[in-house]
């Protein structure tokens, strides 16, 4: 566990502080003049540490400019966003998976994506997913996609319970609680795309993660990235193929134990006759969550909308219940195979 998580919360406004909330002296010019002259406003960064998992890249360094001669990029982002971009992709420029930001692809509230050239351990293009910093996301509503979900660390691993500090930081909603509350979102979102992606799911290839961004296989070229599905219009035997590829992703979720939390054609990729699924920082544990078939339900009907428009006749809620029913009544050796298999990962992850 990240040796951060240990330290007394009692510090965490000096010591602790989110490596971005500097950026709401930049922002909000209410706070600016005060907060930057404000010693309290500056705080020594951590050098990196070298993790020994593949998928684990070092803490954030402030050593490396965009604009430096190091890590120059062929996008040119904005005044602010440079910083945020050059702090989240630098530990993957160090370890030779990204070597230059091409153009940003998709802009959202709670995340930017960047098709970058792959660095020497690294596919040709790859796509980093950067996290803005937390004042400028909006995760609305996440209680109800938390329910039934562990706190997750840096490593990717269980936060105990028994970790008093970290959880009433999270309570009170301190500095640092949120912070671990971010970390615990993207890493969801990370191990997500690595057990689906393993078990043969039509998701990007999840190739590393750091303290505010991962990097994952690109969809697209070097000119344009894989649109939408909703942007997309497609004939009826083509809608058929891909509306079957989508029910099988949903059941591969299930058998996991999990649903995305916010499908529909707006997260589904359409390249070369193929559909790739993305945004996983909702995803829900469809036996720990009270909401599990509200929101199951809810993807279903999603997804068939689109759908309905491509000229298919379905029904949305028979199916989401159909689907809901099969995953309820998997056999007893089915489930204790499933916990087999989770206690087997966890157990492997503790001896390593």
């Amino acid at each position: 566990m990240n040796d951060r998580i240990h330290n007394n919360t009692n510090a965490t406004s000096n010591r602790y502080r989110d490596s971005y909330d500097d950026y709401e002296v930049m922002y909000d010019p209410d706070v600016a003049e005060a907060e930057r002259s404000s010693k309290d406003a500056k705080f020594a960064r951590p050098k990196p540490k070298k993790k020994a998992d593949k998928y684990i890249v070092a803490e954030l360094s402030n050593e490396t400019d965009m604009s430096d001669g190091v890590f120059q990029t062929t996008y040119q982002p904005a005044r602010f966003e440079k910083i945020w971009l050059r702090d989240s992709l630098t530990p993957f420029y160090d370890m030779d998976l990204v070597k230059d930001v091409l153009a940003i692809v998709k802009g959202g509230k709670e995340a930017n994506v960047y098709r970058c050239l792959g660095g020497p351990a690294a596919p040709e293009l790859v796509a980093a997913k950067v996290y803005r910093p937390r004042q400028f996301r909006n995760l609305s509503n996440d209680a109800l996609y938390k329910e039934g979900r562990e706190v997750l660390g840096g490593d990717g691993k269980v936060v105990k319970k028994s970790a008093h500090r970290v959880m009433r930081a999270m309570g009170k909603k301190t500095s640092f609680g949120v912070q671990v509350a971010h970390t615990s979102w993207l890493m969801y979102e990370f191990n997500t795309l690595k057990s689906l992606h393993a078990s043969g799911a039509a998701v990007p290839e999840p190739i590393a993660v750091g303290e505010n961004a991962i990097l994952m296989g690109y969809i697209g070229n070097r000119h344009l990235a894989a649109p939408a599905l909703h942007e997309v219009s497609l004939d009826i035997s083509t809608a058929r193929r891909l509306f079957d590829q989508v029910i099988h992703n949903i059941e591969t979720m299930l058998a996991a134990n999990w649903i995305h939390g916010d499908l529909s054609a707006y997260n589904i990729l359409y390249w070369e006759g193929e559909i790739t699924i993305i945004d996983f920082p909702q995803v829900t544990n469809a036996i720990g969550n009270s909401n599990a078939r509200f929101i199951l339900t809810r993807d279903v009907q999603r997804v068939c909308d689109y759908f309905t428009l491509q000229g298919l006749a379905i029904n949305a809620q028979g199916l989401a219940t159909h689907l809901w029913q099969r995953f309820q009544t998997r056999s007893e050796n089915e489930v204790l195979a499933d916990l087999s298999r989770t206690l087997a990962k966890y157990a492997k992850e503790d001896d390593e």
